[in-house]
């Protein structure tokens, strides 16, 4: 009996080490999907176009609605990891929250982790994407629905440069636990 909780014990070990120290094969697939998709653009400027319909319906949602967070739930999909399937924002930080801005505890960027921008203006999360990586005081992000100059109503699948300092939530659905 000692035994069998020892050698559980050594894989629990192994595995969380494992998990936080070497490639995370959901996580490499997330990372590949998303990556796969910079460069996309509506066809006509109108939340539109073959990729983006695609994306919307994901959420079964139809072309003309906003999509950042349908490619979110696309992407997800396309990766084989079961999450919500929403296309508003604010859902994608009522669990498995990692992250709110303003808070003490220590925060390290994986890929494929969701972040929310927050906007005064409406009241909530209104703009999500993936980081990608962490560089000094940014992260590298990939999103959906949004443009050069970083808008949450754009017009393509973009890889962004954004401040920390801007990124009000981060949820992590690759968890290894």
């Amino acid at each position: 009996m000692a035994k069998n909780k020892i050698k559980l014990f050594c894989f629990l070990f192994a595995l969380a080490f494992a998990c936080s120290t070497f490639a995370n094969p959901v996580r490499d697939a997330v990372e590949h999907t998303y990556t796969q998709e910079i460069g996309v653009r509506e066809k006509t400027g109108n939340n539109d176009g073959d990729r983006v319909e695609t994306y919307l319906k994901a959420t079964g949602l139809g072309k003309g609605n906003a999509w950042c967070a349908a490619f979110v739930a696309w992407t997800f999909q396309q990766a084989g990891v079961k999450t919500i399937k929403s296309a508003y924002s604010p859902d994608w930080f009522k669990k498995n929250v990692v992250y709110t801005r303003g808070e003490t505890k220590p925060y390290t960027a994986n890929k494929g982790d969701v972040f929310g921008l927050y906007f005064p203006e409406k009241g909530r999360i209104a703009h999500v994407g993936f980081i990608h990586s962490q560089e000094g005081d940014y992260y590298i992000t990939v999103e959906g629905n949004t443009n050069q100059a970083g808008s949450r109503e754009g017009d393509g699948v973009y890889k962004k440069r954004r401040p920390k300092r801007t990124i009000y939530k981060v949820a992590d659905y690759v968890r290894c636990d």
